[in-house]
């Protein structure tokens, strides 16, 4: 047998696809001489694209012993390191390629998307720079580029990149669909949805595209076509755990229409969630965390019922695939006892200028005993700002940046903390996957979620006295813990209210103005009979609500609600303005020129209503059945003005229309919000009740 000539045929039959053929004449040359170059490094290339890449690796790693400068060699046996997703070792052999050959174009882009993986931005960045620089016509390299600057938050020069895929080839289907994703991180979710759809155009058969327009038309209220999409992205590919996930998560409308049952659609989620949790058998639970926390129930919250059975059962399917990926890492269980000070975490995806961090973080931070706590933060987000320096300067410990979920359950075992607590869980992907696993003896979740978590990972729930009713704990698989008062040291904003021109933003400053400050899916359709009634009994007047930025959503509560008026014999035109989301200065000079505050019915709003308070200005709210629906009402309470809280609809509304018409009794209730207020802000008693509760409960007392 001629060697050169056998490897030549295995070549014609390699390149041909007869991989089987190939793979025994490279065998043939092996039997020969097992140290040759060609067939140890073809037959492991062969093999990588079998995917038999352990034995690829062990037949490359062979070859590039014989040949040291081979550098496309080093490169293919990066790539199956890359596959076994063995990054380090495929960072080495990228490197090494690079080395020997510093123009090699795939090995820079392949070293680059390792580092990428690995979340090491700043040293893909130069690469996939010189890749564009090498390859300038390259529609992908300018894509790529796009993908990493997009990740380091550098969105316009990533949409400029981007744009120059799409300017080199107009069918790029990957580069549309990465317009769409820096639409939507702009807010600018019509241009969004537009260059999603150009994407599913272009490329239909494509299950990502279809996942990615389904997600955004849910996120925009089109829930029917959403639906569509996830269907056809399943057709596309049965097995692709993303699209199952969405499918079974978008069972429940932001906003509903009129006539809409809320039961119907509860029972959809309820019957998807249990076939999604059928779906996740013995093969494909390993790949369940993937979607964990990229969607769930959140939008349960906004109806007014008892939802601790169904998340429950949410929550039983995330730990079941959250343990499953932990299992398969090998990270060690959680053992220990409280030595010195209380070992405290905090993880959260909002340690910055946010409503959570305002409502509940930001005070915990400021006046937890540092003698007796040492307080470690844990920063999921990729924002940081003058609230997230505060926060450095007020931790033991701080940790950010973390690059995937193993980085940052490693790094949180790491300090062997005697409790974690959970400021809100369900906000955000990363916050829920590692709650839905046990990280340390005592798992603490507040009310920066105000609902039951369901995770069987979360012993205790911190809530307030002045929120809960006295049946509280029949809603929470936790152990609720009701802190004192407001349960937090609510600071306030301090805000210099700025000039609003109303005019410009069509209200008529002469008619009583009444400010709406919920996102569209706070208002329930079994409520906007109240919004009637108070249209009714004031006259002409100013409802004055906010556009949400998906402003689908708006038109879609404000068609429902212009037909409760039509109904009525009344113009929802006459009676209502709606402005843009506005900045907190703005916010503020808005409320100094209200006259009321209406508070959200069945989902009340903690911050914009001590917003209100802080502007002193009057405000109605209604008590409702559970946390979600209290703050308002607890608020008020406190401040010793029960008489603003209204115990049903009718209430609500002859409240708001006293407040409308009578100027005098404005102004007693401002000069009792103003005489009363400071009784909630900085409150240390719930920061002292928690740090009694955290010894407590570390200690096994109240296990």
């Amino acid at each position: 047998m001629e060697i050169p000539r056998t490897i030549q045929a295995a070549i014609e039959h390699h390149q041909a696809g007869r991989l089987a053929e190939a793979a025994a004449l490279y065998r043939q040359v092996l039997a020969i001489d097992a140290d040759h170059f060609d067939a140890l490094h073809l037959l492991g290339v062969l093999a990588d694209q079998s995917g038999n890449h352990r034995q690829a690796v062990e037949l490359i790693s062979k070859a590039v012993e014989r040949e040291p400068a081979a550098f496309p060699a080093f490169n293919n046996l990066g790539l199956a390191h890359k596959a076994l997703n063995n990054l380090d070792e495929a960072c080495r052999a990228f490197e090494q390629a690079v080395a020997l050959k510093p123009d090699y174009v795939e090995a820079l882009g392949n070293l680059a998307f390792a580092y990428q993986a690995q979340g090491k931005l700043a040293e893909a960045m130069p690469l996939f720079r010189k890749v564009v620089a090498l390859r300038p016509d390259s529609a992908e390299a300018h894509n790529n580029l796009g993908a990493v600057l997009q990740a380091q938050g550098k969105i316009d020069e990533a949409k400029a990149c981007c744009q120059k895929a799409v300017a080199i080839r107009p069918d790029f289907a990957e580069a549309v669909l990465n317009l769409a994703r820096l639409a939507e991180q702009q807010g600018k979710h019509g241009e969004a949805l537009a260059r999603y759809r150009d994407a599913v155009r272009i490329k239909p058969r494509w299950p990502e595209a279809q996942l990615c327009l389904g997600s955004e038309l849910q996120a925009q209220g089109f829930l029917d076509e959403a639906l569509a999409c996830f269907d056809a992205a399943l057709s596309l590919d049965p097995e692709y755990v993303e699209a199952r996930w969405a499918q079974a998560m978008s069972q429940i409308p932001l906003v509903y229409d009129a006539g809409d049952d809320p039961e119907r659609f509860r029972a959809s989620f309820a019957d998807s969630l249990g076939k999604l949790d059928r779906w996740f058998d013995e093969r494909r639970s390993g790949e369940g965390y993937k979607v964990v926390g990229n969607q769930g129930p959140y939008y349960l919250a906004y109806q007014e019922r008892d939802n601790r059975a169904i998340i429950s059962a949410y929550g039983d399917l995330c730990a079941r695939l959250m343990q499953r990926w932990r299992d398969d890492q090998g990270i060690d269980p959680i053992n220990g006892a409280p030595q010195g000070p209380i070992r405290l975490g905090i993880v959260s995806a909002h340690i910055r200028d946010h409503a959570v961090w305002t409502a509940i973080t930001r005070g915990w931070c400021q006046s937890l005993d540092r003698e007796r706590f040492s307080l470690s933060l844990f920063h999921l987000g990729s924002v940081e700002d003058h609230e997230t320096i505060l926060a450095r300067s007020r931790a033991h410990r701080f940790f950010g940046g973390f690059r995937d979920l193993r980085h940052a359950t490693d790094t949180i075992v790491a300090q062997q903390l005697d409790a974690i607590i959970y400021p809100e869980i369900g906000m955000d992907p990363m916050t829920t996957k590692l709650a839905s696993m046990r990280l340390a003896p005592v798992q603490i979740a507040a009310w920066g979620t105000p609902e039951t978590t369901g995770l069987p990972t979360i012993d205790y729930y911190l809530s307030a006295e002045d929120f809960e009713p006295a049946d509280g704990q029949r809603y929470y698989r936790e152990r609720l813990v009701p802190l004192p008062h407001l349960g937090c040291a609510y600071q306030r904003l301090g805000v210099t209210p700025a000039h609003v021109d109303l005019a410009a933003l069509r209200i008529d400053a002469s008619l009583p103005l009444l400010i709406c400050p919920g996102s569209a899916y706070k208002y329930a359709p079994e409520h906007d009979r109240v919004l009637v009634d108070i249209a009714r009994g004031l006259g002409r007047c100013q409802l004055v609500f906010f556009t949400d930025q998906q402003a689908n959503l708006s038109e879609k509560m404000k068609r429902r609600i212009t037909g409760a008026f039509d109904e009525a014999g009344l113009d929802f035109r006459e009676h209502a303005a709606f402005v843009p989301w506005l900045s907190r200065a703005a916010f503020f000079g808005l409320l100094a020129q209200a006259d009321v505050c209406l508070d959200t019915i069945g989902f009340s709003g903690f911050n914009t209503v001590m917003q209100a308070i802080e502007s002193g200005l009057p405000l109605v709210t209604m008590e409702g059945r559970f946390l979600r629906g209290r703050f308002g009402s607890g608020i008020l309470n406190r401040l010793g003005l029960s008489e603003l809280v209204a115990k049903c609809d009718t209430e609500y509304a002859q409240l708001a229309v006293k407040l409308g018409n009578d100027p005098a009794y404005r102004s007693e209730v401002r000069r009792r919000i103003e005489t009363s207020r400071e009784i909630l802000f900085d409150d240390v008693a719930p920061v002292k009740a928690l740090e009694t509760c955290l010894l407590d409960v570390t200690h096994g007392s109240l296990r």
